[in-house]
């Protein structure tokens, strides 16, 4: 009896040892200082698409040294970035890694999450297929998506683009939970949702919403009569040039930027989260919403319009853009935007009505404050171009 107690009593002091070392380690581990990923902004590197030229080469070379200097201050991975003017790409390039484990470096084809910056790339085709005359905006969302149950309002699209239809995946305290399943379609998606109430009356709230663009998504399946993925290849990415752009994450997918941790499966959140692409081809898509052509100048202002709440009260969402300003070369300018954080990435794309402007950025880290504030410099350095 003695021995055996001996021998608890031994077994616990040495438990208590091990979890104070440990206890310690980690505590002398957190008072480390880390070691950067760039020992000065002249160390950055970087690779760009092609030099620029004419008039756009000193907007450039500011902005380079902008990039550098973000990615070196707040050791950034890596980022990429791309300006339009006009429609055409004045400037791409990608500084730091990919991947730093494997030294890959980022280039203006590396492909970055975009989380909730798909949100636009969605509402550009639900705007196609509308102007084609094949998706009315403001009929009941069961129209075309006959799996989803009539609920205690109706609902339409223009609701759901706004963020204003209450459509969320209740589970818990979390009233739009992000899923950990993986969804082979968007109907799959639509069965998870179909029995949750909606959490108020369409059109009396703004609520961020991941779901409500599960059902747009579903939506364009309906209208245009084919799958999801293809009807994005068709309506959009195929006539504007977004060749790295893809509706989900593969096995074998190359030159995806990787943050830390585990890749993410946002296959289930479809339209409102799942893509995948590169600056160049966001500032492709959103050069397409300034200027009539791609679309009717009407489905334009259309997109671009705050929605309007039942009380009267504006919001600052449109269909799937934030509307906002900022100053620009001396003057309050209209910015039309998006952002998105998924896990292990950073994106906006800001696009400017007045001046036929896009700025996209992408890191791979989460949650990158700079990024930002550093999309509003590049396009300060390209405004007055």
């Amino acid at each position: 009896m003695g021995s055996t107690r001996w021998r608890v009593a031994a077994g616990l002091t040495v438990l208590f040892v091990v979890v104070t070392v440990l206890v310690a380690g980690v505590g002398i581990y957190r008072l480390l200082p880390t070691v950067p990923l760039y020992t000065n902004a002249a160390s950055v590197p970087s690779r760009p698409s092609a030099p620029p030229t004419g008039r756009f080469a000193g907007h450039a070379e500011d902005a380079r040294r902008l990039a550098r200097a973000l990615v070196a201050r707040d050791d950034v991975p890596g980022l990429s970035v791309a300006v339009a003017v006009d429609g055409q790409i004045a400037w791409a390039e990608g500084f730091g890694w990919s991947d730093v484990e494997s030294q890959t470096a980022v280039t203006p084809l590396t492909r970055f999450r975009l989380g909730a910056l798909s949100k636009p790339l969605t509402a550009m085709a639900a705007a196609r297929l509308h102007d084609e005359g094949r998706l009315d905006l403001d009929a009941p969302v069961q129209r075309y998506v006959r799996a989803y149950p009539g609920k205690a309002w109706p609902i339409t699209l223009r609701q759901l683009m706004g963020d204003v239809a209450g459509v969320h995946r209740i589970r818990g305290d979390n009233n739009d939970a992000m899923p950990v399943d993986h969804c082979d379609r968007v109907g799959d998606a639509v069965a998870m949702l179909a029995d949750d109430p909606l959490l108020f009356e369409p059109g009396t709230q703004h609520r961020y919403s991941i779901w409500g663009w599960v059902l747009v998504s579903a939506a364009i399946e309906g209208a245009a009569a084919e799958p999801f993925s293809r009807a994005m290849q068709r309506e959009v990415f195929e006539p504007l040039g977004m060749t790295r752009t893809v509706v989900e994450e593969t096995a074998n997918l190359v030159d995806v930027a990787h943050g830390s941790g585990r890749p993410p499966d946002y296959s289930c959140v479809a339209g409102g989260g799942a893509f995948l692409s590169t600056p160049t081809d966001l500032v492709r898509l959103g050069s397409a919403m300034l200027t009539p052509g791609f679309l009717t100048a009407d489905t334009i202002a259309d997109f671009q319009r705050p929605t309007r709440l039942a009380s009267g009260t504006a919001t600052t969402y449109a269909l799937g853009w934030t509307v906002t300003s900022a100053q620009l070369a001396g003057r309050s300018v209209r910015v039309v935007s998006h952002r998105g954080s998924p896990a292990g990435g950073t994106v906006t794309l800001l696009t400017f009505p007045d001046s036929g402007l896009a700025v996209a950025v992408a890191a791979n880290v989460t949650d990158a404050k700079g990024v930002g504030p550093f999309a509003l410099q590049v396009a300060e350095a390209f405004g007055g171009s």
